[in-house]
């Protein structure tokens, strides 16, 4: 429910950062122009992400004929989480890793790469599993993708209105100019920090949820340490557009500074960990 409440939050955020901002540089009808530009440019994404993100990581689907052991795991964790059954697929890379997308529940994909299957046991490989299953039932691509719309709009208007300054030279307008190019730049970067959070908040949601489909915390928390330190030795060639999706970061992934982890997609491992930790003391 906190996890609800916090994803929840920072969509209102947002929100309002598209309406203040709106109304600031081009008025009401500016904030609804480039909010359904921003949700034409995601509309794609969105609707062709099963399609489209497997191609970016030249992933097969397979069926019970192919991969038995993985198909018949998927197919008794997603009746655990009350899902339809999703498409099953393995991507090639060395890297242990995997994602879910997929525009709803009836067009889901799970897929894991064959590093992962070659790196973790059984009950790792649950764990993960069973969190790639809890983003598609909490829609998190739906949840992303209404993130990356507003804050898309977002960064549309403080382009429009930052470009309209250095044309028109600041006349013309009773608005600062000066101040119309700072928060030009700030907001956008404030609209990202939020889509970030969000994005982090998935990751934290799932995880909890995962746990509870696979019955227990301690095969994710082991496999998301034992998925950290090899992704950081084998790279993985990807889009970063689809490095959100995977379930640690493919591109490598650190603690790093305060500042840097306002920018991060994934949270730190060690974090996730901790919580995971915390849920097994509670008794999950």
């Amino acid at each position: 429910m906190i996890q609800y409440a916090k994803i929840f939050t920072l969509m209102a955020g947002l929100t309002a950062l598209v309406v203040v901002l709106g109304a600031y540089f081009g008025g009401p009808q500016g904030a609804v122009l480039f909010f359904i530009l921003a949700a034409a440019m995601n509309f794609g994404m969105y609707w062709f992400s099963d399609r489209a993100v497997l191609k970016m990581y030249r992933a097969k689907v397979v069926g019970p004929e192919d991969a038995p052991e993985l198909y018949r795991m998927v197919d008794r964790l997603r009746q655990r989480a009350e899902l339809p059954m999703p498409t099953v697929a393995i991507a090639p890379s060395d890297q242990p890793n995997a994602f879910a997308t997929g525009r709803n529940t009836k067009k889901a994909v799970v897929c894991v790469t064959a590093g992962l299957l070659r790196l973790v046991d059984p009950k790792e490989l649950e764990g993960v599993i069973a969190h790639e299953l809890a983003h598609i039932k909490h829609r998190h691509m739906l949840v992303s993708t209404m993130a990356a719309t507003m804050a898309g709009a977002i960064a549309l208007l403080a382009s429009v209105a930052r470009w309209g300054v250095i044309f028109t030279g600041g006349r013309g307008g009773d608005q600062n100019p000066i101040a119309i190019i700072v928060m030009s730049i700030v907001a956008p970067l404030a609209a990202m920090i939020v889509q970030m959070a969000i994005s982090r908040q998935n990751e934290f949601q799932a995880d909890r949820t995962g746990a509870m489909i696979a019955g227990s915390p301690r095969g994710l928390a082991n496999a998301l340490r034992r998925l950290e330190e090899t992704a950081k030795r084998i790279p993985m060639e990807v889009n970063p557009a689809a490095a959100q999706l995977c379930i640690v970061n493919p591109l490598g992934s650190g603690r790093g500074q305060a500042m840097m982890n306002l920018f991060r997609t994934h949270p730190s491992t060690e974090d996730r960990i901790d919580r995971l930790r915390e849920l097994e003391r509670e008794g999950l």
